[in-house]
């Protein structure tokens, strides 16, 4: 979209008539702020919304060096962005300029709101996503810093983390910014310091781990202690769309994940299958909007919430957490999705987040800018990294086992990897060697129909092989298959686990109660639509099955 039709959706200007609204959908609060009075400073929490009655607001970017105006807010415009909805803290900060009367309207009204008048919901909720967007696109923005060696797999971890939660951030790598030492000295750190995160000129961490990082940048909601109706553990597309379904249908939901939402559909960077986006649509923007959704209708979204283990109190369900209280509830959805495997070969265990990665986002491709990469794969997800890395890298060579590039990945996708003049595929092809002196820059390949032997010079092999299902955490009465997919619906009613009269619902586990949709699935169709279906229609099911209890 043209950044100036982004503007426009970004900060519309309301009519007397909508501002009235505000007042009447909301239990607005008529406040004057004097001049240079702030309204919240960047890093609040449950910051209030506000819209401009009279005079001016300026909304602030402190996240660099020096102080930068983002925009001013006149008569009819509003503040705030997805943060009033995620409940995570302000990147902002609003002043007045000059005496200024606004609405002010606490974010639990505000999505009170959204659901009840839809005129402004649409307003609203598309200036939301156009302000984040531009900030995004913005040169100027910094937002938090990570200071850090682009060999250091501590580092990649962290900036992984914060772009898989989109928390916006600048790295500086070691290694090539030539103001490193400047900013070293800055924030009175040394090189075996790093990484550190940093705001502004404030010193944050040095290396903390993901659940440290949350906690400090606020992105971390701790769930309340109460019995909710629908726990759903993994925020991938099933998850999600159970989330949405749930809370919007008056369940109370809660999401556990463990790292991010989106899964692997969201560090996709193109989706051209799912139904109604012709163009196509980014993993991570499918996710941003499903995670609006699902915060405008009350969902919970707990990130950085390692589930170890699950336990049953009668008909209820124990999610136990890692260094948490348990979470009680009356439904489980499981919805963990799979990783993909390791490649299994000789020094692989040295390069992991130093030369080996298992997604293809903005993220990876800094590390391989103008080189040769390698990717392993044939199925749509490898196509669709290849086609992004293929506008990275000087060259991708695509390797698969087998012989035929059409077998596993959709063939749209397959001739489109063949039309790109920089993406070779490699049939009946296998990784045998990785060679590197801490980061990698070599592996050996062998040519099983030939023979052939080839050495490929290369800081960078994507891998998305097959698919290991994140269910060790289960117990032994939720059945799985050999692979350890979880088994759902009706043969289960055999199942010596299986304590109810009628029979399993479709998507119903071994469990009476524990639900299981998308990719964990035994049987499941491997597609973003499907994974969202399924967890639309698990919803249905637990509706059904409390009323049993």
């Amino acid at each position: 979209m043209p950044e100036h039709n982004l503007q426009s959706i970004a900060f519309p200007t309301l009519a007397d008539a909508q501002i009235a609204e505000f007042g009447r959908c909301t239990s607005a609060v008529s406040k004057i702020y004097r001049d240079g009075e702030t309204l919240f400073e960047v890093g609040d929490r449950n910051f209030k919304f506000h819209v401009i009655r009279s005079g001016e607001v300026d909304i602030l970017d402190y996240s660099g060096d020096v102080p930068k105006s983002v925009t001013v807010h006149l008569k009819g415009g509003f503040t705030g962005d997805i943060s009033h909805l995620t409940g995570n803290p302000s990147v902002v900060t609003a002043v007045a300029k000059g005496d200024c009367e606004v609405y002010e309207i606490s974010s639990d009204a505000l999505k009170q709101a959204l659901n009840q008048c839809p005129t402004l919901s649409d307003i609203v909720l598309q200036a939301f996503i156009a302000r984040r967007q531009l900030l995004r696109q913005s040169s100027d923005f910094t937002g938090l810093r990570v200071i850090g060696s682009r060999y250091s797999q501590d580092t990649f971890r962290l900036r992984d983390f914060l772009a898989k939660n989109h928390v916006m951030f600048t790295w500086t790598d070691l290694e090539t910014d030539p103001d490193v030492d400047k900013m070293l000295k800055q924030f009175n750190v040394t090189e075996a310091d790093t990484p550190v995160i940093a705001c502004s000129s404030m010193l944050l961490l040095r290396n903390p781990s993901n659940r440290e990082l949350a906690d400090r940048i606020g992105i971390r909601h701790p769930l309340d202690r109460e019995v909710y109706d629908l726990v759903v553990v993994g925020a991938g597309p099933a998850g999600l769309a159970a989330a949405v379904y749930g809370a919007s249908e008056g369940l109370r939901t809660a999401v556990l994940e463990r790292t991010a939402p989106g899964g692997q559909a969201g560090t996709s960077m193109r989706i051209e299958n799912y139904l109604g986006f012709p163009a196509g649509v980014t993993g991570s923007e499918l996710t941003d909007r499903a995670i609006l959704q699902a915060n405008k209708f009350g969902a919970r979204i707990a990130i950085s919430s390692a589930v170890t283990s699950l336990a049953f109190d009668n008909s209820y369900c124990l999610v136990q957490l890692d260094g948490e209280d348990p979470v009680t509830t009356k439904c489980l959805l499981v919805a963990t999705g799979v990783d993909y495997r390791r490649l299994g070969v000789e020094g692989e265990q040295h390069f992991e987040g130093r030369g080996i990665y298992y997604a293809a986002t903005p993220t990876e491709a800094q590390m391989c800018r103008g080189a040769e990469v390698v990717l392993v794969g044939g199925g749509n997800s490898a196509g669709q990294a290849a086609v992004f890395l293929s506008g990275h890298a000087s060259k991708v060579l695509v390797v698969i086992r087998g012989n035929d590039l059409y077998k596993n990945m959709s063939s749209y996708l397959a001739r489109r990897l063949e039309q790109i003049p920089n993406i070779e595929v490699l049939p009946n092809t296998t990784i045998e060697r990785m060679n590197g002196n801490g980061q990698l820059s070599s592996v050996e390949m062998l040519n099983h129909k030939t023979g052939q032997e080839r050495t490929v010079r290369t800081p960078a092999v994507f891998t998305f092989i097959g698919a290991v299902p994140r269910t060790d955490w289960l117990p032994a009465e939720i059945e799985r298959d050999n692979k350890g997919f979880i088994r759902t619906g009706q043969t289960l009613s055999q199942s010596p686990h299986w304590n109810s009269p009628r029979q399993p619902f479709l998507l119903e586990t071994s469990r009476p109660g524990v639900f299981a949709a998308g990719d964990v699935r035994s049987d499941s169709v491997k597609r973003v639509a499907s994974a969202v279906g399924e967890g639309a229609m698990a919803v249905k099911f637990v509706h059904e099955y409390l009323k049993e209890m």
